[in-house]
């Protein structure tokens, strides 16, 4: 009997293997697709359409260049990137990925490195910038908690820490159509692999 199927067909052409994901099998136009269709939350929001991860991401990245004085464009792609794995194995909420375990954050550190790589980062990000990545999507969390997953503040703030007014100011959860938010994602995208170039 053969070995069970490991790999996902992407509408690009890619197959691309989960247990051993190469760069080369990686493209953004399948991770924005992927990231506009998944919710996060589970989709237990408010609103006509679901909050995507594209459109976290994209917020994230928005954070952490706020976060950070005259951030480095490689590193405000690896803030818009640091969700990509989700485009192929989908947004647990944090109860599901603790009652998983450790499988789970292998399979994504996994596909990270290898979205990583194909983007020209470094397979593993340095742990001052993943820390303020981690701060900024904190920070988004609590934003969309408190707007659209009906979280009150002293709940969103227990949870997901104090945001800072100064970063959040004048941002605000965006509930749009997929294609606008996968359209968005890749231009971003396309904008800061320029800047690094």
């Amino acid at each position: 009997m053969p070995p069970p199927r490991a790999w996902q067909k992407m509408l690009s052409g890619r197959r691309l293997d989960l247990l051993d994901p190469t760069p080369v099998d990686i493209e953004i136009e399948d991770i924005a697709h992927g990231l506009s269709f998944v919710a996060r939350w589970n989709g237990q929001t408010d609103g006509d359409f679901a909050y995507s991860v594209a459109e976290h991401s994209l917020l994230v990245e928005r954070l952490y260049s706020r976060l950070i004085p005259r951030p480095e464009p490689k590193w405000q792609l690896a803030a818009l990137l640091h969700d990509a794995p989700e485009y192929v194995i989908g947004d647990m909420i944090s109860p599901v990925k603790n009652a998983v375990g450790p499988a789970y954050d292998e399979l994504d550190k996994r596909l990270a490195a290898a979205v990583h790589l194909r983007f020209g980062l470094p397979a593993t990000i340095p742990a001052q910038v993943k820390k303020s990545i981690k701060k900024a999507d904190k920070i988004s969390a609590w934003m969309e908690a408190t707007t659209i997953a009906g979280f009150s503040e002293a709940e969103a703030t227990r949870f997901f820490g104090t945001p800072p007014t100064d970063i959040i100011d004048g941002l605000r959860i965006v509930l749009r159509p997929p294609m606008e938010a996968r359209a968005d994602y890749t231009a971003r995208h396309a904008e800061l692999m320029r800047l690094t170039g």
